[in-house]
């Protein structure tokens, strides 16, 4: 808020590149394709479904699909494949999609050709959860992809993924136009816990979110049925804490939210054991979700050498939940000794992955007939928009700590701010000491 008048987002409105725009050819016109959408006798959308009503960058009958799904497992990722298949084979035409094989290295790997898919093929796949195709973090080696890509004749490449993929896809679109490959790519944001920016949601956030409160739910009984019972569960989110909030506002048993963009603290005045403690008195028990980036500056970590990272070249976490169990176990020992304390943890991470999508709308949606050789589809504020997919992988979506929803769990929790003041830390460390 600026003197009563509130700042929005700012959005930058480009030119759709074409397929000639990527080989380099300028305002070079295109050969003119007719939109078999256009001629379809059952399908009509409305005009504005289009970016061109009149013709499309690929003939159908000359289009060879790759799809492939990498990173890890997320709600409705065999939906998304499922309605890239049909789309293409019903409404475009096209006869050659083939599934590419766990992950980028399915491009390059000996003996894992790739799957040939038809709607017959995937026609039951949205039932499943995982992902059909497999799925894998890392393997990618960018030159032996595109030759891939080039040795099987792919002109059409349709990731699915997070950040990590969408970056690789960027790489590929660069690599395939240093090469004078007519090759367009488009990139399906997967993300579990709904970090990847510019779009409103990703595929299975909301799954994702009804899954987290059955281990929320786990560990309210957990807690009311002990003395002094902590029922403690750590929720996906590495940079992002959506999934912690969303489920602590659907329970409404959590009694304190921990994400990573709030600072906390743990011992000491307006400590985050305060906090328990009181609670604890007054009611007997506490419900504690905490995302698995909170907390991590806090964290120990061994001091020789660099962090270490994961496959797809992330830092690869420490784990926050068992670390506040042993935090919350000393502590209570040297403040509270003689009193009880049973601490409950529940990690439901995969069992938040695996099921299959419950609700919530795939994004999916094969529409080839922009001549857009590098983008991703997807909402923005509620309507549906191509976006950069280089834009797409740099963007991230943290949760923002001063809107609506925030101030809804403090309210809803009546968790105090765990920051801390540098008067706050004076003071603390004084009372440490005393």
């Amino acid at each position: 808020m600026d003197g009563g008048e509130m700042r929005l987002p700012s959005f930058t409105l480009h030119r759709l590149p074409t397929l000639a725009d990527h080989l380099g050819g300028g305002d070079r016109p295109a050969a003119a394709i007719p939109n078999p959408i256009a001629r379809h006798p059952l399908y009509h959308p409305s005009p504005s479904f289009f970016i061109s009503d009149n013709d499309v960058a690929f003939d159908p009958s000359g289009v060879r699909a790759a799809i492939v799904t990498c990173g890890g497992l997320c709600p409705g990722t065999n939906t998304v494949v499922r309605e890239l298949v049909v789309g293409l084979w019903e409404l475009y035409g096209v006869r050659a999609v083939f599934g590419v094989r766990n992950g980028y290295h399915g491009f390059y790997s000996e003996g894992e050709e790739p799957l040939p898919l038809e709607p017959a093929t995937v026609r039951h796949w949205h039932k499943a959860g995982g992902t059909a195709l497999g799925a894998s973090r890392g393997g990618f080696d960018l030159a032996r992809i595109v030759d891939g890509i080039e040795r099987r004749g792919f002109n059409q490449v349709y990731a699915v993924g997070g950040d990590g993929t969408m970056r690789g896809l960027v790489e590929i679109l660069r690599e395939a136009r240093r090469r004078g490959l007519a090759v367009a790519v488009a990139g399906v944001p997967k993300t579990v816990d709904n970090d990847v920016g510019v779009i409103d949601r990703s595929f299975g956030f909301h799954t994702a979110v009804d899954e987290a409160q059955r281990a929320i739910a786990a560990a309210h009984v957990e807690a009311e049925s002990a003395a002094n019972g902590v029922g403690l569960v750590k929720l996906m989110g590495r940079s992002a804490g959506h999934i912690a909030l969303h489920a602590t506002l659907s329970s409404r048993d959590v009694d304190c939210c921990l994400i990573p963009e709030e600072d906390l603290y743990l011992r000491g005045p307006g400590g985050l054991f305060e906090f328990l403690y009181r609670r604890l008195k007054r009611n007997g028990h506490v419900v504690v979700v905490v995302a698995e980036g909170a907390g991590q500056r806090l964290i120990p970590r061994p001091t020789c050498g660099e962090q270490r990272r994961d496959e797809s070249g992330n830092p690869a976490f420490l784990d926050v939940g068992a670390w506040l169990k042993a935090e919350l176990r000393a502590w209570w020992a040297e403040e509270h000794a003689g009193e009880p304390l049973t601490v409950k943890y529940i990690d439901p991470t995969y069992m938040i992955r695996a099921p299959v999508l419950h609700a919530a709308g795939a994004l999916g949606d094969p529409r080839r007939h922009g001549r857009v050789p590098g983008f991703v589809p997807g909402p923005i504020n509620g309507n549906y928009g191509y976006i950069p997919v280089d834009e797409v992988a740099e963007a991230r979506n943290p949760v923002d700590t001063r809107d609506h929803k925030w101030a809804w769990v403090r309210s809803v929790t009546n968790q105090p701010d765990f920051a801390q003041s540098t008067e706050d830390k004076a003071l603390a460390g004084l009372y440490k000491a005393v």
